[in-house]
């Protein structure tokens, strides 16, 4: 079976075009790894899951640190995972999930 994973064009991920580790795994491993292309990230279904993040936990905040601002992501990602059919969250990332 053919594995495939989709990476946007964040320059740790197109390493594989000058280092053949990954590469090489890949081939081996039946898997493809590919690129969604550069200015396209509603191709990226993740996105849209950063987009309400950004809505609920981070918009409109001034945290003195980053560990309270990582302490507001962690509490999004909780209420998140427990809320996932929440009508404003799914109407977030339907919105930004244009693709």
């Amino acid at each position: 079976m053919r594995i495939a994973i989709v990476c946007d064009d964040c320059s740790p991920h197109v390493t594989i075009k000058r280092c053949r580790r990954v590469a090489d795994w890949a081939e081996a491993d039946n898997v493809e790894i590919a690129y969604t292309p550069t200015n396209s990230s509603w191709l990226n279904r993740i996105q849209a899951r950063f987009t309400a993040l950004r809505y609920f936990a981070l918009d409109g905040t001034d945290h003195a640190s980053h560990k309270e601002q990582g302490g507001m992501i962690r509490r999004h990602i909780t209420w998140r995972n427990r809320h996932a059919d929440n009508v404003r969250l799914r109407q977030i990332v339907t919105r930004a999930n244009v693709a």
